[in-house]
């Protein structure tokens, strides 16, 4: 059975550890040949938008531009509607390949048949 791994970072740069172990955990799923689906809610939508990822610094971790192009390349990445809206965040505003999605598609994701779902 393939399993399949949501991921919902809510932390940013205000909670390095928990941000960078989100997307480690994801990334590291990926690579086990999981499906991932990686949520960038709370202080984590500001890496949506293009350099972001690069500005961010934890000692000892792995690259954030890194793992984020990994989930892009290999995962789905997905900003929530509200977080965005929020921060005044555009669909034309974010990295290609990332969709803006709300509580509904969220939903349906965790939901489904054989989904472990996550959150940081």
């Amino acid at each position: 059975m393939e399993r399949t791994l949501v991921v919902k970072v809510t932390a940013g740069s205000d909670a390095p550890e928990r941000c960078s172990q989100a997307f480690t955990v994801a990334t590291t799923a990926l690579a086990a040949g999981a499906t991932v689906s990686l949520w960038l809610t709370g202080e984590s939508a500001w890496f949506a938008l293009p350099g972001r990822a690069a500005e961010f610094e934890l000692p000892h971790a792995a690259p954030l531009p890194d793992l984020l192009e990994a989930l892009l390349a290999g995962g789905s990445v997905t900003l929530c509607t509200q977080c965005a809206a929020r921060r005044g965040i555009g669909p034309d505003d974010v990295i290609e390949g990332v969709r803006i999605a709300g509580a509904p598609t969220f939903v349906e994701e965790i939901m489904a048949d054989g989904v472990q779902a996550l959150v940081y």
